[in-house]
């Protein structure tokens, strides 16, 4: 069994609150309408291009990783982060000031659609800490660690993200 670093111990209660509150936070804010409010309309494809990006980025780093390129891998991965808590501002202001969109997509698209918005919430939430650790991990120099998680963390993240464009390409015809 191996140690866990003091930087690891330090950060894990930060893991922990952090991947409680967001998603409560995130469900909390969700179903809050702010009175008056302009509709932020234009947010959805801001941020579903910010999902494909994120997409991309992840590859990237781990085709950097893979060449020996730390540098750019933890460079990478810092963007890939801000650019999800860029999201998350985005998501949630976007739906404090306008009402859920319905599908409106019928038969099998229907199901095809709910399926992957499901998975998709679920994974978001459940990638909050495997980034989390990963992150720790790696600040904390345990690479051999950070290398197992993020074996796992990768292709949760990467799910997220790229059916966040999806998510949105489907559902982008009942914007009103």
């Amino acid at each position: 069994m191996q140690q866990t670093t003091s930087v690891e111990k330090k950060y894990n209660k930060w893991i922990v609150i952090l991947s409680v509150v967001i998603p409560v936070a995130v469900a909390i804010l969700f179903g809050i309408k702010i009175p008056g409010a302009q509709p932020l309309t234009f947010l959805p494809p801001i941020y579903a291009i910010i999902n494909g990006i994120t997409a991309i980025l992840l590859i990237w780093a781990v085709v950097s990783i893979k060449k020996g390129k730390r540098n750019l891998h933890e460079n990478l991965m810092k963007t890939c982060i801000a650019l999800s808590l860029a999201f998350l501002v985005m998501y949630v202001a976007y739906h404090m000031t306008s009402d859920s969109t319905p599908f409106g997509g019928n038969g099998v698209v229907k199901y095809i659609y709910y399926f992957i918005l499901i998975t998709h919430i679920f994974l978001s939430i459940g990638v909050i800490p495997l980034v989390l650790i990963s992150y720790v991990r790696a600040l904390a120099q345990r690479f051999d660690r950070h290398k197992r998680i993020s074996k796992i963390t990768f292709p949760i993240w990467l799910y997220v993200a790229i059916t966040g464009v999806v998510v949105y390409l489907m559902i982008s015809p009942y914007y009103v």
